[in-house]
């Protein structure tokens, strides 16, 4: 990732309606959210909506695709793999025991939960 994709990226996050976007499109993948869906979720006119999901477009963090009268948008969750892995590359400046605790920690997140078993 280029240094001028991942400010792009990271300017596009860096306003609470379009990062609460961005949020809740995770939340709805694979399937994504409806245009108007996502404005009654946060609240936002879907003018308002709009003109920040064509930001996040353009930062190529969310894509869109029409289904009839809708617009579906949602996460492009590569694109932001690639904005943490470029920001993980750099902060570690070849030192990997920079980084342990914060790639330990993302693994604790994001790390599926396990069905607890009743004992019968």
């Amino acid at each position: 990732m280029e240094t001028e994709d991942a400010v792009l990226a990271l300017a596009a996050l860096a306003q609470p309606t379009r990062l609460e976007a961005f949020r809740t499109l995770v939340g709805h993948e694979p399937g994504g959210l409806a245009a108007g869906d996502l404005a009654r979720l946060l609240e936002v006119p879907q003018n308002t909506l709009s003109a920040h999901l064509a930001i996040l477009s353009r930062a190529r963090l969310v894509s869109s695709e029409r289904h009839s009268r809708s617009i579906v948008y949602r996460a492009n969750l590569d694109e932001f793999r690639d904005v943490a892995l470029f920001l993980l590359r750099d902060c570690c400046g070849g030192r990997p025991e920079v980084c342990n605790p914060v790639v330990e920690t993302l693994q604790s997140c994001c790390s599926p939960k396990r069905k607890e078993r009743s004992r019968a």
